[in-house]
């Protein structure tokens, strides 16, 4: 499917760009996110005619995201979670916990502007990216720990902490503690499924109209 780009789409192109996508990822994402549109004769016209405005904008929006992403350089957000004495957590950090916890900080920041291929499953220290803007990319510290005296000290050594007591074969309460993390998960994943359906319904009405308006336009 060709479709025209409304902005800046990372390995995909610029504002402006005529690309060809496969037909679910335009149905399922760009165009229901507003990232794009097809390609056909009105789009097209319409895209021109708005061209000058949206590049404005474009740039006033990047301008301020770089704002914030000078004022998030060196941040790092501490994650407690139940572990394992070799590091592996009884559960998991999602983009949901990420995206929670920058706004802890002071930052608004949604799920979907964490950029992450999977969930974080040890302790340490993990490089973030989040999106502020199409073209303003910032990277965070995720300091996951069993506490946040281990969290200072990883953050200070740049090492992740294991061993010790919380061990859940030595320690009985780390074993509800883990438990409830991996209940807490696990309803977080049934939300964001829930959350994706939503959002594939919406993009299928999306495209049924778009093709309603375009026989009409005809």
């Amino acid at each position: 499917m060709q479709i025209i780009l409304l902005e800046r789409v990372e390995k995909l192109g610029q504002m402006g760009d005529l690309v060809n996508v496969k037909p679910g990822y335009a149905r399922n994402y760009l165009l229901p996110q507003g990232k794009a549109l097809r390609a056909n004769k009105a789009n097209l016209e319409r895209f021109e005619a708005e061209k000058t405005q949206r590049e404005a904008d474009n740039l006033s929006r990047r301008s301020e995201a770089e704002k914030e992403a000078d004022k998030m350089l060196g941040l790092a957000v501490s994650m407690v979670r139940a572990a394992s004495e070799m590091g592996q957590l009884f559960g998991s950090v999602t983009s949901r916990d990420i995206a929670e916890g920058i706004t802890q900080a002071g930052f608004t920041i949604q799920r979907d502007q964490v950029i992450m291929n999977k969930s974080i499953k040890t302790l340490g220290l993990h490089e973030i990216r989040i999106s502020l803007h199409p073209e303003v990319l910032v990277t965070v510290v995720v300091n996951v720990a069993r506490s946040l005296d281990e969290a200072e000290t990883q953050l200070k050594t740049g090492i992740a902490v294991t061993g010790g007591v919380k061990d859940i074969d030595d320690e009985p309460d780390a074993i509800a503690e883990a438990v409830a993390v991996v209940e807490k998960v696990e309803a977080d994943e049934a939300v964001a499924a829930n959350e994706d359906d939503i959002e594939a319904d919406k993009a299928a009405k999306f495209e049924s109209d778009e093709q309603a308006m375009e026989e009409t336009l005809r």
